[in-house]
């Protein structure tokens, strides 16, 4: 069972009448929306199947609904993402359709029913999903889950084909001036409970001083996290400039036919990058370059492990992902998840004996002294004061 966010506002401290308003904010990309989403703003996306990752940060932003111009639930997979909206409280008009995304970022609209309205005039119609709908929806796409899996088997295969030289001989795998040779490194994904495990992790990091490789959006959560990141892999599409100017190695994720679309950004920031070449994520890139360079362990933070995640993500070539998995083989170790498993607990006895211990070792240190003799007869004859005169107080 999914634990669902603290609902924000209750549907009954709401005036159905007016409706659910405030300025548009628009963008066909959920991550880039919500940088500038804010608390009391009407969120327009373009997302099909809204994945966890991308509900959790909509509804961190508190906005007064979400207009969603594609199907929430397509039906492909059971994906989470509109569950976590609606049980915050927040209202999601789904299938508002390809015009919503036209308006005009700042314009006052509110969601009524299933109509999107601005004043008075209707933008958009669509259906407000209830709770009862999306769980409706969720078993419909249960259903159809087994195509799902048919076709990430074939995709699985389909990266096979590709990328066997990469996958079994490292060939492909550019040179780094990071050394990883002999070293654990530690890959952070902003994926799920990233920043619960990052923090759990801190003991770890600390001991051992991994090589801290950040996936795109990855580098700016270990630098939200107070670490800096030594080697930043990725796209370059949901990574802050702040990150790339760091002084981590950059290393370009670009496609097999060596178009690199993040290219251009990070020179444009006098940045000299490396570029790798790959089919597959990210991620996978990451894995690879620290397996191939010499990593005697690699923990993944964030990292996508199951089918309904790799699904969730919204790629096909996700199937990479399997696949890179089983070549890193033993080497890895996934924190995703840590945080939930285990959580540093002190009872409220074991902080008394502790206070306990400190006072007593404070007074020997004084005793074993002249002059704190002296300022414990004095604080004892304060107490032996203090004591006589709330005595008094009773007889």
């Amino acid at each position: 069972m999914v634990r669902m966010p603290r609902r924000l506002l209750s549907r009954r401290d709401r005036d159905p009448a007016t409706g659910d308003g405030g300025p548009a904010r628009v963008d066909p990309r959920t991550k880039n929306l919500t940088k500038r989403l804010k608390p009391g703003d009407v969120a327009v996306i373009d997302h099909q199947d809204i994945d966890r990752v991308s509900a959790e940060a909509l509804v961190a932003c508190r906005p007064t609904a979400v207009v969603n111009a594609a199907a929430s639930i397509s039906g492909r997979y059971p994906t989470i993402g509109p569950e976590i909206i609606v049980s915050a409280g927040i209202p999601l008009l789904d299938r508002a359709g390809p015009a919503v995304m036209g308006l005009k970022d700042g314009t006052a609209v509110r969601v009524q029913g299933d109509a999107l309205l601005r004043g008075e005039d209707t933008v958009a119609e669509g259906t407000l999903l209830t709770a009862d709908a999306v769980q409706e929806a969720m078993t419909e796409a249960r259903a159809g889950l087994s195509a799902e899996i048919e076709a990430f088997a074939e995709n699985t295969m389909d990266y096979l084909r590709k990328e066997r030289e990469l996958l079994f001989d490292g060939v492909g795998v550019p040179d780094i001036t990071t050394d990883l040779e002999g070293r654990h490194v530690l890959i952070v994904v902003r994926g799920y409970h990233y920043k619960e495990d990052l923090e759990i992790l801190r003991p770890y990091i600390r001991e051992f001083r991994p090589v801290l490789i950040g996936v795109d959006g990855g580098a700016d959560a270990l630098i939200e996290a107070r670490h800096t990141p030594d080697l930043i892999v990725g796209d370059m599409d949901s990574v802050s400039d702040e990150a790339l100017r760091s002084g981590a190695e950059i290393v370009v994720h670009a496609y097999r036919n060596g178009r690199a679309p993040g290219l251009e950004r990070v020179k444009a920031l006098g940045v000299d990058p490396v570029v790798f070449p790959a089919t597959g994520t990210s991620e996978d890139v990451a894995m690879l370059l620290a397996d191939d360079k010499g990593a005697t362990l690699i923990c993944a933070v964030g990292t996508h492990v199951t089918l309904v995640e790799f699904l969730d993500k919204g790629r096909s070539g996700m199937a990479s992902t399997f696949l890179t998995r089983l070549r890193v083989g033993g080497k890895l170790v996934d924190a995703k998840g840590v945080s939930r498993l285990y959580r540093t607990r002190i009872s409220s006895f074991s902080v008394g004996l502790m206070l306990l211990g400190g006072v007593l070792a404070l007074g020997a240190a004084l005793w074993a002294t002249a002059g704190g003799r002296a300022v414990l007869e004095v604080l004892g004859a304060r107490i032996d004061d203090l004591w006589t005169a709330i005595g008094g107080l009773f007889t």
